[in-house]
């Protein structure tokens, strides 16, 4: 390195000084070239450093999580909905229950009479006792079908409120990215990890009062 910025010193000195200019008796090319070397070899006593840019300032890294199912119980809209669900539900087990205790009776009278019946009654009783089974059967699967059809309902509305929600703020508050509680399973020290459940719900509150 040293002998290449010598030799790079020496190549400016000759292009730069015309040689005319000391040409004189007893002064050879070879003495000024000698004077131009032994002035590229002289010591370097200060470098010039670049002047320092700005400090890069690091981004920060927030990610925040929910707890949906806090949401759903501690929410306004969740507390609502869980009411409406419940409240069918047991409409439904109410009227479940008194058609099982109807069969049951119905089925306790045709056994009584079994042995005064002759076997054509036998199996018409049978086959109306079996026809009422079958409707009992329908009827609960329809209240089953209709009671999942309303869970669908509610929770997907309260997911949709919440997903609104949670993309307003995350953009408001510079959050990188803001995932469900029970799918985080590992975050990095320099993570700022905060939980956003509370002002989630808050929000989701505020929402569920609007027209």
């Amino acid at each position: 390195m040293q002998r290449l910025c010598r030799r790079a010193a020496l190549i400016l000195m000759l292009t730069a000084v015309p040689f005319l200019a000391f040409a004189e008796e007893g002064i050879t090319k070879a003495a000024s070239a000698d004077k131009a070397v032994a002035q590229a070899a002289a010591p370097v006593t200060a470098v010039e450093q670049p002047a320092a840019g700005p400090a890069k300032t690091e981004r920060v890294i927030k990610f925040g999580y929910v707890d949906m199912v806090k949401v759903g119980s501690d929410s306004a809209q969740g507390k609502t909905a869980k009411a409406r669900f419940e409240a069918r539900a047991e409409k439904y087990q109410g009227q479940i229950a008194a058609k099982q205790k109807q069969l049951e009776k119905q089925k306790k009278a045709i056994q009584a009479k079994l042995a005064g019946m002759s076997p054509e009654q036998r199996a018409t009783k049978a086959k109306e006792f079996d026809r009422k089974v079958e409707d009992f059967q329908k009827y609960v699967q329809k209240a089953e079908k209709e009671m999942q059809t309303l869970q669908e309902d509610v929770s997907r509305k309260l997911y949709k409120d919440i997903e609104q929600v949670v993309d307003s703020y995350g953009k408001a508050n510079g959050f990188t990215a803001i995932c469900v509680k029970k799918d985080v399973l590992y975050l990095a020290s320099g993570v700022d990890v905060q939980d956003v459940t509370d002002a989630i719900i808050k929000l989701v509150n505020e929402k569920g009062q609007k027209p």
